[in-house]
């Protein structure tokens, strides 16, 4: 082997022992990806496990607080921005902000959302994450919607991420 050849492999080695010790070709991360808001994108699989019964209003909405927030709560005709992911009962996601990472926000009372949605927030704080389990008539009933078969009772996960 001439002096050259061994000169060559001899820095092809460091070369490649360098590399290896500094990860190589990068793996993706183990840690969840998350969204400035919201819950993390690696646990969109399906919705939130909750447990117990919840609580039902007298409209036949259910919802579990997963996190009570902290400072303002939202109020009807006040302003409210959250991220949210909707599944059907299947476990079929058919819209989230999360994914789209950009938070919706509506006015409480002012039939601008489901009426689910209407409801199911007021009382909450900043940073507060509840579950709503929407019957179809506070959903999109009979009729459905491009993504929502009708009569469809829809699961959503809901962060409050600001009130204005």
């Amino acid at each position: 082997m001439s002096k050259s050849t061994f000169l060559i492999a001899a820095l092809i080695f460091a070369a490649s022992l360098a590399w290896a010790q500094r990860g190589g070709a990068r793996r993706p991360s183990k840690r969840p990806l998350t969204a400035p808001y919201g819950p993390a994108l690696s646990s969109m699989s399906g919705p939130t496990k909750v447990t117990g019964e919840g609580t039902t209003t007298p409209s036949g909405l259910t919802y579990w607080d997963i996190r009570i927030g902290e400072g303002a709560a939202v109020t009807k005709g006040k302003a409210v921005k959250i991220h949210y992911t909707g599944w059907l009962e299947t476990g079929k996601k058919f819209d989230s902000s999360v994914d789209a990472r950009q938070p919706v926000i509506f006015i409480p009372g002012a039939g601008q959302v489901i009426k689910g949605w209407d409801e199911g927030v007021l009382g909450m704080k900043v940073g507060g994450r509840r579950q709503l389990r929407i019957p179809p008539s506070l959903a999109y009933g009979p009729r459905g919607s491009e993504l929502v078969p009708p009569n469809s009772t829809l699961i959503c996960d809901v962060e409050v991420v600001g009130v204005q």
